[in-house]
């Protein structure tokens, strides 16, 4: 009992780490720093913040290669760690650029619920249980409703928070629905058990109800068409470090998680059995929503005037490049699948920070606010323009490399994968369109004058350095790839299915 116990802690000891940092900042900020000016509590709390998810990322170096608990409720391997290490990266960055920020006079309860985020991101990672992944998603999601509204000043961030929320909860009862079929045809509750049981079964038509209410589940909190429509709003209303969490960390999770379900949960049904297959293929239906989010999104974002709702759309749209990563037979999807996520969260993280710095505390930024910002901030312009070429797919950066990678093992030579040829077809296409409007907000920044009120940018050392690194990293990752491909590639090769 004792060695069981033992092993839950110590499995569990980075969530635990966070949580106890969570409740240790809200009382501290509510008690002995009640009094204190707000840039002092801000930038405490930020510091406790970051040192706890070092801590937390600091524990993961001492775990076994490989370990289960509870069949399946935690599971401790080398893609498991590195991507939850990679949350925790994001996090730290999203807290640090809250400090440029301050937005609100709840400091405190801001940075624990933003730790609180992130251990349901990491316990969502870790488990392959199915009631585990529901209640680690719904503990991601209710914090980050909250975030999202968390500007009590702004009715739009109000707004936004409410239909996330209601978008949110309609997507919560969908995927608990398609869970519950799965239990109660199968039986199982993990991910493994499910994958055997299917076997066994031969399949059931009711299967394919729960697999569709799964997707549709996923579907809204990875913003894929036509389940998007809380995106634009939140994007654009939400305070813009809760942006940043949910554009960048949160889609790391939410798009692991979904692989896990689809590659574990459901091997063997990725295109039915036949004529005679009593359930479908999930396969067709992910390229379907793969192909109409990369063409939604990346139409939608031509009209598009306000940053944030442009760079919302353009999530969508790469929503759809990563649903490309699914249809890659499951043993060398996982290395460009995680690539692509991850390169481009640090990307999209960057592109925010130069945002919140021209935004500062006042409203939502049109294109035209970023007009001569080349000549206001000449080090964030170049940032920018490092951030917008990236998620445009230009080369060196590391979003060309992300992309052409995730595109060349979808079209290696496999019968199974030429049937998804036309869905490669469509993303390239629509990555040259993406390059127009990406365009646009580089022709704001260098070639276009100010006609209005010209905003004054104002960031401190934090941010110019948190930016900086994200724009020199970016660089790095396009230029010399294999830093994180080596270790991508090595822990998807010791993983155990």
């Amino acid at each position: 009992m004792n060695s069981y116990y033992g092993q839950i802690l110590y499995s569990g000891a980075p969530e635990l780490i966070l949580a106890i940092a969570a409740l240790f900042i809200l009382t501290f900020d509510l008690t002995a720093m009640k009094e204190t000016p707000r840039i002092y509590r801000t930038g405490i709390a930020a510091g406790f913040a970051t040192l706890a998810c070092l801590a937390a990322t600091g524990w993961m170096f001492t775990y076994p290669d490989q370990l289960s608990i509870s069949g399946g409720m935690l599971v401790l391997n080398p893609v498991n760690e590195l991507v939850k290490k990679v949350i925790l990266l994001l996090v730290v960055a999203t807290g640090l650029l809250a400090t440029e920020v301050r937005f609100t006079r709840h400091v405190g309860e801001y940075y624990a619920l933003l730790l609180l985020a992130a251990v349901g991101m990491l316990l969502l990672v870790s488990t392959e249980n199915l009631l585990m992944i529901f209640i680690s998603l719904e503990l991601t999601s209710l914090c980050l409703y909250v975030l999202t509204a968390f500007n009590e000043k702004d009715r739009t961030s109000a707004e936004a928070g409410l239909k996330y929320f209601l978008f949110g909860g309609m997507s919560a009862a969908f995927l608990l629905f398609g869970l519950s079929y799965l239990y109660g045809l199968t039986g199982e509750i993990t991910l493994s058990g499910l994958a055997i049981a299917l076997q066994a079964s031969g399949g059931d038509p009711l299967l394919n109800v729960g697999l569709a209410m799964i997707l549709i589940g996923f579907g809204f909190k990875l913003a894929i068409v036509p389940f998007h429509f809380w995106a634009p709003d939140v994007y654009q209303g939400a305070p813009v470090p809760s942006a940043v969490l949910i554009a960048s960390a949160s889609k790391v999770a939410g798009i692991y998680v979904f692989s896990k379900v689809l590659f574990i949960g459901f091997a063997g049904w990725e295109w039915g059995r036949g004529a005679e297959a009593s359930m479908i293929g999930w396969v067709p239906m992910v390229a379907f929503l793969a192909v109409f989010s990369m063409i939604f999104g990346n139409f939608a974002a031509l009209r598009q005037t306000s940053v944030r709702r442009l760079l919302a759309y353009s999530a969508i749209a790469h929503s759809g490049y990563l649903l490309v990563g699914l249809l890659i037979p499951r043993e060398q999807a996982l290395a460009p699948l995680l690539f692509y996520v991850i390169t481009y969260a640090v990307t999209t993280v960057g592109a925010f920070g130069v945002v919140a710095a021209v935004q500062g505390k006042g409203r939502d930024i049109a294109l035209t606010d970023l007009a001569g910002l080349s000549r206001r901030a000449p080090l964030l312009s170049v940032c920018l323009m490092i951030f917008i070429l990236s998620l445009a797919g230009i080369p060196p950066l590391t979003g060309f490399v992300a992309k052409i990678y995730l595109f060349a093992e979808a079209l290696k030579p496999d019968p199974e994968n030429m049937r998804m040829l036309w869905v490669i077809i469509i993303g390239i296409v629509m990555s040259a369109v993406s390059l127009y409007y990406y365009l646009q907000i580089l022709k704001q920044v260098f070639v276009a004058k100010p006609t209005g009120p010209i905003l004054k940018v104002k960031v401190g050392f934090l941010g110019h350095s948190i930016i900086g690194l994200l724009a020199i990293l970016v660089v790095v990752l396009g230029v010399a790839p294999e830093m994180l491909l080596n270790h991508l590639v090595s822990a998807v090769t010791e993983l155990v299915w």
